[in-house]
């Protein structure tokens, strides 16, 4: 049995910072980052905003989309290297504030910025084997850079979820084909306990990581699914920046119109755990009956989940946000995340 996935929401904080307003602060050179990572701002969170109450936002708006009552999902699971507590998990406040079945199968996952595709594993897995009937599957992060850092640049704030059930539920939207995944121990990315920035390495962040993990994973999927890319119609890569996947589109042969409606980069920047799960949010809004959606995330440390999908019916547009983008200045930016997970 498949599962599908029923319903999904997302969640991105309405404040904004452009590389400008960062390049200014550090007298360097805005054009040239901008060239570099193809992004142009990224969101930040509001004092009081955090994973939960972005994952929880996410949630609630799955949860209504699906149709179901939230003591129907009897599985939370939240991808996150941003939770709120070291010791407390998110899952089980999410579960527990949108009301879900007390009954619950709920954890927090951490595989840096592929815990929120990890997250759509483990629930597809438990979906087909009868475990449960509905679960939610969530990516969330509030990530966290060095000041003067280049990740600065891109590290932003954000949640996708998605409930998912069995391909037969009568508002299933779209069904997984197929995953896989790709893993390796490749340190190009890291935080040990207790420090509060993270760690990179530099341009080796992109070989043997990013792009090894990535086209291995999508490779994968390809040969195990039969399937040719020019018969995919949307596709969705891991976004650390705006060059990596457009690289890695241009090695497989995608085209600017399959990665258009999932490529979401350049304007709200990396969200982590979030950042290829809110890519398929985009293109569960466009996306028609039968067209099929490749996903591929990644992780540092590292890893790669691959997912082919088919939409059985036509795309759900989500309700617009009417809220006022408020770009912030430096001084309010370090302010507000001075604090932050």
């Amino acid at each position: 049995m498949n599962s599908a996935i029923i319903g999904f929401g997302l969640s991105v904080p309405s404040n904004k910072i452009t590389v400008e307003e960062i390049a200014a602060a550090w007298k360097q050179d805005a054009a040239q980052y901008k060239s570099g990572l193809g992004v142009n701002e990224k969101t930040v969170p509001d004092a009081g905003e955090d994973t939960f109450t972005l994952a929880f936002a996410a949630g609630k708006q799955a949860i209504e989309m699906a149709s179901i009552e939230s003591t129907q999902i009897s599985a939370v699971f939240v991808g996150s290297e941003s939770h709120p507590y070291a010791v407390k998990p998110t899952s089980g406040m999410v579960a527990a504030a949108l009301e879900c079945d007390p009954f619950c199968h709920a954890a927090d996952l951490e595989f840096a910025c592929k815990a929120g595709t990890a997250a759509m594993q483990i629930v597809d897995s438990m979906v087909r084997a009868k475990q449960i009937s509905f679960g939610l599957a969530i990516g969330a992060d509030t990530a966290q850079s060095k000041p003067g850092d280049a990740l600065e640049y891109t590290a932003a704030a954000g949640a996708a979820a998605f409930v998912m059930g069995s391909a037969e539920q009568k508002h299933a939207l779209c069904r997984i084909e197929k995953t896989l995944s790709f893993t390796t121990d490749t340190p190009d990315f890291w935080r040990a306990n207790g420090e509060k920035h993270p760690s990179h390495a530099g341009r080796f962040t992109g070989e043997p990581a990013y792009f090894r993990h990535v086209r291995e994973a999508t490779a994968g999927i390809l040969e195990l699914t039969k399937i040719e890319v020019k018969d995919i119609d949307h596709v969705i890569f891991h976004m650390p920046n705006g060059k990596f996947p457009s690289r890695m589109a241009k090695e497989f042969g995608f085209s600017k119109e399959q990665m258009e409606h999932g490529f979401i980069v350049p304007h709200i920047g990396n969200t982590y755990s979030a950042c290829s799960p809110l890519g398929l949010a985009h293109v569960l809004q466009k996306a028609k009956k039968d067209e099929t959606i490749l996903l591929v995330s990644y992780g540092s440390g590292a890893g790669s989940d691959a997912f082919l999908m088919t939409m059985l019916r036509d795309g759900i547009e989500l309700e617009p946000d009417t809220r006022e983008t408020h770009y912030l200045n430096y001084s309010e930016y370090q302010s507000l995340t001075a604090n932050s997970h």
